[in-house]
């Protein structure tokens, strides 16, 4: 009999919704909704009922266009917005017993500096631009109770050499980087802590190709050093071909496909899906 694996992370039921609501579209009415918003209210539906499990050691890719949901979705995810409505549990958190959502505003920042790291597609958002990049690691590493300085001083080093940031630029201000720079300092930031699961936001985006490839490759040889699990979205379907072992495809607010990635792309079936596909051929 074979055993089924417990995931490491799950999402049931995921609701995101800007704005109140009114008599054409509450209580699931679609008939009035055109793609996921409300014209006779203005309500946008950003994420509605998301269901997925994240296992131990993969990849999960989530892919779809802009306006899709899949960045609002990472945003709940790592406490940047409020749900509407829903759960999400983290094995490695109070044995995946607990609704990270509905947890303290403490709470849920002790879990967004132990267990969850996030890499933004803006490198704005996840950096201070006026520390040293080894200060915005021990940034994080206090946050999460560190107190020892020679600890944070080695870990820094670790990391950033982990991400090929030169010895003489580690006490250069982030602002002073290149993009692709940028976002290793960021994919190095995130991993400060060890966390269980590293979210990573259209992180190749804006970046000249030879520099995406090689952020791609240091997700890649992170991923297989330390077994990080990775949800990693994308509106670009290569970039998730090169790195997800399963996927997810979103349209307008809702899951509309998912599945090994490898089976995705021999054999969509949303009629979206396939579209993305056909396009890469």
């Amino acid at each position: 009999m074979e055993v089924m694996e417990t995931p490491l992370m799950s999402v049931r039921h995921l609701y995101k919704q800007f704005g109140t609501g009114c008599i054409h579209c509450q209580d699931g009415r679609t008939d009035a909704l055109v793609g996921n918003y409300c014209p006779h209210c203005g309500t946008v539906y950003a994420c509605r009922d998301l269901n997925f499990d994240l296992y131990d050691g993969e990849i999960l890719g989530v892919v779809g266009e802009s306006g899709s949901g899949k960045s609002t979705m990472m945003r709940c995810l790592y406490f940047d917005q409020e749900v509407s409505s829903g759960s999400a549990t983290i094995r490695t958190y109070k044995d995946g017993r607990t609704n990270l959502f509905t947890e303290s505003s403490q709470q849920q920042r002790f879990i967004r500096n132990t267990v969850l790291g996030m890499v933004y597609q803006n490198p704005y958002l996840g950096l201070k631009m006026n520390f040293s990049s080894i200060g915005n690691i021990a940034e994080k590493l206090i946050a999460a109770g560190c107190r020892n300085v020679a600890l944070m001083e080695n870990r820094g080093v670790t990391l950033l050499d982990r991400v090929n940031i030169p010895a003489h630029r580690r006490k250069d201000e982030p602002k002073t980087f290149s993009g692709g720079m940028q976002q290793r300092v960021q994919i190095a930031k995130a991993l400060s802590n060890n966390p269980p699961v590293l979210l990573l936001d259209e992180v190749t985006t804006g970046l000249d190709l030879s520099v995406q490839a090689n952020v791609l490759d240091l997700i890649k040889q992170i991923q297989r050093e330390s077994g990080v699990s990775m949800i990693v979205v994308s509106h670009d379907l290569a970039v998730i071909r090169m790195l997800a072992d399963r996927t997810i495809v979103m349209l307008e607010g809702r899951i509309i496909e998912q599945g090994l990635t490898d089976q995705i792309m021999e054999d969509p079936q949303h009629p979206y899906t396939q579209q993305l596909v056909y396009s890469l051929l």
